[in-house]
């Protein structure tokens, strides 16, 4: 017996998934962050020119990552609603995975020429004007803990909108460190601290940017998400009442937001019922976040099953 999805956004015959809109109802929230930090960005990166300051156009670089990925979220989201079609049978919902890998290889780019950048004014300092600095920078941490505050609501129950959140955080906190090395320069002319600065800013791009490539890249892959323990997943299905073993047993992102899962339940006893389905898939969903669960039952253990190998996919 196979237990299929109804098109819907509820759950039906034992199979439950998250609600594609929740992350949709930020479509305001989206829209303000990203018209804030586009914004900031035009004009800090005029200000780091204008003041000859690599550590404020590294941080422009840094805020442009901002609005790239607030944007590959909506996106995400506005994409994840549109109904499946007879040739795209899971949506649009992985869109956002090839967006985020894209996102993060553009990343690493620009860090290299930031990087240039900064090598060249270690090895020949130059004059910055660090009050525009100061002033510029510090507007930069009043709009991204504005931004941050938009998306506080959600960020306990939605992945995705607590990382646009904690992303804004972290940005807050990295142009207090561009705040703090302009007030050390204006008190000590130690111009070699902005080039210095800027390297600090690229690492925090790097190490955000990497985990992003890591996972976009795992995720194309259909790799099983991070945040899931698939022994644990094994385990919880084979200590079911009547289940006598578990083979063909997947577990892959849909997007970046639902995973899926499928299995093959051996129960020599005989088919449960929808009932067993029912809840199997509801407690699949509350303890591991799987919502597309698809559960196939074999009542004969003598009948081997051509996917029970595990080398077979």
């Amino acid at each position: 017996m196979r237990h299929e999805r109804d098109p819907g956004g509820h759950s039906h015959g034992g199979h439950s998934h998250a609600d594609p809109g929740h992350t949709a109802n930020f479509g305001r929230a989206f829209a303000i962050g990203i018209g804030l930090n586009a914004t900031f960005v035009l004009v800090e990166a005029g200000y780091g020119f204008a003041a000859n300051s690599t550590a404020l156009l590294a941080d422009a670089g840094h805020n442009l990552s901002d609005v790239l990925g607030l944007l590959v979220a909506w996106v995400a989201a506005v994409l994840s609603q549109r109904p499946p079609t007879p040739r795209l049978t899971y949506g649009l919902r992985n869109t956002s995975i090839l967006a985020a890998l894209l996102n993060a290889i553009l990343l690493l780019i620009a860090c290299g020429a930031i990087l240039l950048e900064a090598i060249q004014r270690l090895i020949h300092p130059e004059p910055i004007a660090s009050l525009t600095v100061i002033v510029v920078a510090t507007i930069g941490i009043i709009i991204n803990g504005i931004t941050a505050w938009l998306f506080a609501s959600g960020r306990k129950t939605d992945l995705n909108i607590r990382g646009a959140y904690l992303h804004m955080m972290a940005d807050a906190a990295v142009s207090l460190g561009v705040v703090l090395a302009a007030t050390v320069i204006m008190m000590t002319g130690w111009l070699w601290l902005d080039p210095a600065m800027s390297l600090v800013i690229v690492a925090v791009i790097v190490a955000g940017t990497w985990s992003l490539l890591r996972e976009s890249t795992a995720m194309t892959l259909a790799a099983v998400p991070s945040g899931i323990d698939p022994a644990a997943v094994r385990t919880f299905l084979a200590g079911y009442p009547g289940v006598a073993s578990i083979h063909d047993l997947h577990i892959w992102p849909m997007g970046t937001t639902e995973t899926a899962l499928t299995a093959h339940l051996v129960m020599p006893e005989g088919n449960p019922g929808d009932a067993f389905l029912t809840e199997t898939c509801r407690e699949l969903q509350r303890r591991f976040g799987i919502g597309h669960a698809t559960l196939q039952i074999e009542t004969s253990a003598d009948v081997a099953c051509a996917l029970a190998p595990d080398h077979v996919v």
